[in-house]
């Protein structure tokens, strides 16, 4: 299945991640900087080995809350331009999982916006992680990984 969901400079698919459009997104003559994130699916979760992950968002909300994170880093760093882009289902062990990249005239503010705009992700945007690991169980939660949904992932309802 081919899902691509884009407003403007953020989308969400369940294809891989091409850093580079991001990083082509927010190249322009003015800025002096690019500063990109790139968040990968890692082998080993609080000492238990990672397989698999697998990411699900309630996809139409995700991506208004990312273009919602640019518009924010924008009026904190006027001079900016974002993109960003997140994946869902299934990643294997390296796969891209997000990509963030910001320009900027300067490289302090390149780097400032693009760690908020992590920050953000994790914060506001309805994406879920369920990690599968070795030993057979499976993690499924939030973001910022401080709320467990192992019986099931909230409702549009539940998120307001």
């Amino acid at each position: 299945m081919r899902q691509v969901i884009t407003i403007k400079n953020y989308w969400i698919t369940d294809q891989p991640v091409d850093v580079s459009e991001c990083i082509k997104k927010v190249t322009r003559s003015e800025a002096g900087a690019i500063s990109t994130f790139i968040g990968i699916a890692r082998e080993f979760t609080y000492g238990k080995r990672t397989l698999f992950l697998e990411y699900d968002a309630y996809v139409p909300m995700a991506v208004k809350q990312l273009a919602r994170i640019g518009e924010e880093i924008k009026a904190e760093w006027p001079n900016a331009d974002v993109a960003i882009a997140h994946r869902i289902g299934r990643l294997d062990i390296s796969d891209v999982a997000v990509a963030i990249a910001v320009s900027t005239p300067h490289r302090d503010a390149a780097f400032k916006a693009s760690r908020y705009a992590i920050e953000r992700i994790k914060e506001i945007v309805p994406i879920w992680k369920k990690e599968h690991w070795e030993d057979g169980t499976k993690w499924i939660g939030d973001q910022k990984e401080n709320v467990s949904y192992e019986k099931k992932i909230p409702i549009k309802e539940e998120m307001s």
